[in-house]
């Protein structure tokens, strides 16, 4: 009786500590705020999670210019990234003002949300 009272006690301790130590995939970006038209720049893109197991990882990180897709990971149990906070690179070629917006995504408890940047064009 003792056993299944401390198993029990365990399993409810569980239930409310592990949503405090999990969390969603978000996102930060790097990227200059001001470039010559036409000028090649990098974007940045880390991820910040806390979990990189067959169980519990981020599944995707979708990379937005302008509302169009540029750049897109899907990972999988089998294909996960290289570790909790990752980084991802992209070449772009700047010609107007141009919004970046990245999201990642937890397979167990989804998105802070996205990020966003503005690179502007100087005259």
């Amino acid at each position: 009786m003792r056993r299944k009272s401390l198993l029990g006690f365990g399993l409810i301790l569980s239930l409310l500590i592990l949503p405090a130590l999990a969390n969603k995939s978000a996102v930060s970006i790097e990227a200059p705020e001001t470039v010559k038209a036409g000028q090649e720049v990098t974007v940045v893109i880390k991820v910040n999670h806390r979990g990189n197991s067959s169980l519990h990882y981020t599944n995707r990180l979708v990379v937005l210019a302008n509302g169009k897709e540029i750049a897109l990971w899907n990972f999988s149990s089998n294909n996960r990234p290289e570790a909790e906070n990752f980084t991802r690179e992209i070449k772009l070629r700047i010609e107007t003002e141009t919004e970046i917006k990245a999201e990642a995504n937890c397979n167990l408890h989804g998105s802070a949300g996205p990020a966003s940047v503005k690179i502007k064009v100087a005259e």
